[in-house]
């Protein structure tokens, strides 16, 4: 018997779909269309781009930080150069704020009957850390599998001069100041720059952001998303700055991190696509994942916003928390989701930028 993946929305589902309804999985093991597209609103038919990356090979393994800036370029190295990232984000910019638009590649695979290749390294993990102080948050609605360490991400890209919203996770690390979330939320790959006025708003729902908004204070992503859009490569990191001296793990909990671990792994995958709920509550997605060389694959068919989720192993619905073992990056024409596969240069990515604070 194939495996199946159980896709559940908080609230209503999209027209023509059913609450709890299962999909059987494919024959092939990776059946991303070489069409993938980076998860925007209203996405017309994908713009191909060439890229190093041939059918999920990595390529360039070292990663690049940046000083987060304002829209005028300012840096933001006060605390009052963030809360002006953070007053720039008004009710209005955010309820207005699109999925990040960005062209895709061609070298997500188009399928495979080769046997789930074996990871390279040997696994491992970071553990999770519970909140710290007092609940800011609220209690956690029964009915909704959420987690305080996820939420929205708002950044303006000066490439286009518009808003765009994304979805990531506090990440446990030295600094307790760390989100991860997709490369292209935090730099717009082959050709473009970094974004700005860049700020994270943990379990955010319905307007609401009871934990407050974390304004960035450095990205880092890597060299192969920089120089080439490479898919393989969409993971970026985010140290934020404290909220009245607060850190952001210490508010929400973080969740941990894996790396090398097989292509084939049960997670819970939770974000804000826009095609559910219109994006304001957080969404939750559970299987067992496939995949080949740098990707790997789940049928959530989530849309435009859920970019940058994490897809998190062993979560435990009761704390929120659990293991990152890979991001939402794109979405197939077929329903089918990618994100990179975590290797070690995901560790070593994350040790450079975990004691950033």
């Amino acid at each position: 018997m194939r495996p199946e993946v159980t896709r559940r929305q908080s609230d209503q589902a999209p027209e023509g779909e059913q609450v709890n309804r299962r999909f059987p999985r494919p024959g092939a093991l990776f059946s991303l269309a070489a069409a993938a597209i980076l998860l925007f609103a209203g996405a017309g038919p994908a713009v191909a781009q060439g890229g190093p990356a041939a059918a999920g090979a990595r390529t360039d393994a070292s990663s690049t930080s940046s000083t987060a800036t304002l829209d005028d370029g300012s840096a933001v190295d006060s605390a009052a150069a963030a809360g002006k990232a953070q007053d720039y984000w008004t009710p209005e910019r955010m309820q207005n704020a699109v999925p990040f638009d960005s062209p895709a590649s061609d070298t997500l695979p188009s399928g495979s009957a080769e046997p789930t290749p074996a990871p390279t390294g040997s696994p491992g993990s970071i553990d999770p850390a519970a909140p710290t102080v007092p609940n800011q948050g609220g209690p956690k609605d029964p009915l909704i599998t959420e987690s305080a360490a996820v939420g929205k991400v708002f950044f303006h890209n000066p490439s286009d001069g518009k808003d765009y919203v994304c979805s990531g996770s506090a990440l446990n690390g030295p600094s307790k100041q760390m989100v991860i979330t997709a490369g292209h939320c935090v730099h717009g790959g082959q050709g473009k720059t970094w974004m700005t006025n860049w700020i994270y708003a943990p379990r955010f729902r319905s307007g609401n952001y009871p934990f407050g908004t974390y304004a960035a204070k450095q990205f880092r992503t890597f060299n192969a998303w920089i120089d080439s859009s490479d898919h393989t490569r969409d993971v970026g990191l985010v140290t934020t700055w404290p909220q009245n001296g607060t850190k952001l793990v210490d508010a929400t909990g973080g969740q941990g991190l894996s790396w090398n671990y097989s292509h084939s792994v049960d997670v819970t995958v939770l974000g804000y696509p826009v095609d559910r709920d219109n994006g304001q509550i957080q969404q939750w997605c559970t299987g067992t994942t496939s995949g080949s060389g740098g990707y790997i694959q789940i049928h959530c068919n989530f849309g435009g916003g859920s970019s940058g989720g994490p897809w998190l192993r062993a979560f435990d619905d009761s704390t929120g928390l659990g293991y990152v073992n890979g991001v939402m990056s794109t979405l197939d024409s077929n329903g089918w989701n990618a994100s990179s596969y975590f290797d070690d240069a995901v560790k070593t990515m994350v040790d450079a930028q975990g004691s950033v604070t």
